[in-house]
C-alpha cells in the first residue's frame, strides 16, 4: 500500500511539473532589467535567495535520511 502512495506522489509530481515554471519569466525579466544598471545588487539578492531556496528542501531530506539511518542501525543491532 505504501509503495502505490510513493508511486502516486511521483507520477503526480512528474505530470504537475512542465507547469510550475510559472515566475520563471518574472524572474528573467527582472534580472534584464537590472543587468542594465551598473549596480547589480538586485541580481545578487535574487540569486542567493534561489541558493537559500534551492538548499532548505536538501538539507530537510538529508537530516530525515541520517535519523532514518540511525534509527535503523540501532533497530539491527537489538
Amino acid at each position: 500500500m505504501r509503495n502505490r502512495i510513493i508511486t502516486l506522489f511521483i507520477l503526480i509530481f512528474l505530470v504537475l511539473a512542465p507547469y510550475s515554471n510559472a515566475q520563471c519569466p518574472m524572474c528573467k525579466t527582472s534580472i534584464e532589467s537590472a543587468m542594465k544598471d551598473k549596480n547589480n545588487t538586485k541580481g545578487r539578492g535574487l540569486n542567493k535567495g534561489i541558493l537559500y531556496l534551492l538548499s532548505v528542501p536538501y538539507l530537510a531530506v538529508g537530516i530525515a535520511g541520517i535519523a532514518w539511518y540511525y534509527n535503523s542501525r540501532k533497530k539491527q543491532i537489538k
